[in-house]
């Protein structure tokens, strides 16, 4: 079946839909942390740039104490780099990030604290890839944009949705399958879908509401049983 074709589509909308419905159930960490960070586009990048190799919630955490510290671009420049450090930290790579965080804060003060909404600008500054610039577009400026992270890479992968090696592959092959109005709601469903259920390592396959539509799923089981008919 070719990946844009009407039925598969229509099949991964279906599916998507019931694993979003499944996730709600489970209260995975990413919605506290999504909801947590809702406020002004300059929190949702410094939260989202915070969340790199970290878990959901010790990034909401760490962006709590850093923003009782301060809350725009301006007061923010004007924190020393060891103020920023002690309130992110344990955060991955605390001292890199607090590093970027200045230079971002100084740099969107110049320029009357405004954050950018394209990908090109956004991607200039300094620690923000192609996926965190796509998440800030979605979630500071409900842009349809598909963020691409370690979840969403792997359980595409799993599903059939894409085949692509690299992020920006698996982003191009989910866009042409997703109409446009599902775009946002993907990272939300299918990190959550990563924390809970669809894990890297032992995922929760007996729990899953979508296993029988799986081809990961599927092809683990038909192995296991032509290795048990031998």
């Amino acid at each position: 079946m070719e990946m844009n074709s009407p039925d598969l589509r229509s099949k991964a909308v279906d599916l998507l839909k019931r694993i979003r419905i499944q996730v709600e159930t489970l209260s995975p960490p990413v919605a506290a942390f999504e909801k947590g960070i809702r406020d002004t586009p300059f929190r949702i990048l410094i939260s989202v740039l915070l969340s790199s190799r970290t878990r959901d919630p010790v990034t909401l955490a760490a962006s709590t104490r850093l923003f009782s510290l301060a809350q725009n671009p301006l007061d923010m420049a004007r924190l020393s780099r060891e103020q920023v450090e002690n309130a992110i930290f344990p955060v991955g790579f605390f001292r890199r990030k607090a590093e970027n965080i200045l230079e971002i804060s100084r740099r969107l003060a110049r320029e009357q604290g405004r954050v950018p909404k394209q990908v090109q600008e956004l991607t200039q500054l300094p620690g923000v890839g192609r996926k965190t610039a796509n998440l800030v577009r979605s979630l500071a400026f409900d842009i349809p944009e598909v963020a691409v992270d370690i979840h969403v890479f792997r359980i595409s992968r799993r599903l059939g949705w894409a085949h692509g090696k690299v992020p920006e592959a698996v982003e191009s092959e989910l866009k042409q399958l997703f109409p446009a109005e599902l775009w946002n709601r993907i990272n939300r469903v299918l990190v959550g879908f990563g924390q809970t259920l669809c894990r890297p390592r032992n995922p929760r396959c007996p729990d899953c509401a979508i296993r029988e539509d799986c081809t990961w799923y599927t092809t683990r089981m038909e192995k296991r049983s032509t290795q048990e008919s031998c």
